[in-house]
């Protein structure tokens, strides 16, 4: 099978790191390809980033069927256009949040999330909110680290603190790690804090191959179908003879 690991924002150094974790949990008889828009920001961190981010996501999932791909994974902890993704593909689409929230919700009747920047932590929570998972969380934690600060030992050093924090201090049986940067961080994380602690991207490719192999695919009635052909102007004008 063919998954396309889609990174939303512009940084080639964050997509080879997504791609790793991908490439290092996927089976056997697997291909990741690890991918980024051609044009938007750099890092996901506002409401605007993410509306810019889901534009290129509809446009690499419009092209990823084209090019065959089985399923998706969009690794942004927004989820950034999620749905528009998933009535554009026949294959299962899952984004890092919606599926690291439900991971940890089968390991914990209790879990704590650790994100970047404060002001994603709306973000994060309006998510768990749309999931049905909130009852499940007890905090949504920031370490106050910009995306594109994440691979440094000093940024580490901070986000271990702060699930250590969690751990102590909010009554949890697992951790959430709320960014796609975050991907190879895991493990040793796990370790270290003796708990078990999630990457939505790793966790994201397993539920995708799993729904790939049980030859389940997006629902293509209701609010999962195509979208209707209509007339795009503009610079969005090649979408307008997309008829899915």
């Amino acid at each position: 099978m063919r998954i396309c690991v889609i990174n939303p924002n512009t940084s080639a150094a964050m997509t080879e790191t997504i791609g790793r974790a991908a490439r290092r949990v996927s089976a056997a008889g697997t291909e990741i390809v690890a991918q980024q828009p051609d044009a938007g920001p750099e890092s996901i961190e506002s409401h605007v980033d993410e509306a810019f981010a889901a534009v290129g996501v509809a446009e690499l999932v419009r092209r990823g069927e084209l090019l065959g791909f089985d399923g998706y994974v969009l690794a942004c902890f927004g989820d950034p256009g999620l749905l528009a993704a998933r009535e554009l593909a026949k294959g299962p689409v899952l984004g890092i949040a919606e599926a690291a929230f439900h991971a940890a919700s089968m390991l914990a009747g209790r879990f704590s999330v650790v994100t970047t920047l404060a002001r994603t932590v709306p973000i994060a929570e309006h998510l768990l909110h749309a999931y049905g998972l909130e009852r499940r969380c007890v905090r949504v934690r920031a370490a106050e680290i910009p995306v594109l600060d994440l691979d440094t030992p000093a940024a580490y050093a901070r986000i271990a603190g702060e699930c250590r924090r969690a751990r102590d201090e909010d009554g949890i049986g697992a951790l959430v790690l709320g960014c796609g940067g975050m991907a190879e961080l895991a493990p040793e994380l796990s370790r270290e804090l003796g708990l078990p602690v999630v990457d939505g991207v790793t966790a994201a490719v397993k539920f995708v191959e799993s729904l790939i192999a049980l030859g389940l695919g997006t629902g293509k009635t209701g609010d999962g179908a195509y979208p209707p052909p209509k007339r795009y102007v503009g610079r969005f004008a090649d979408w307008t003879t997309t008829a899915c």
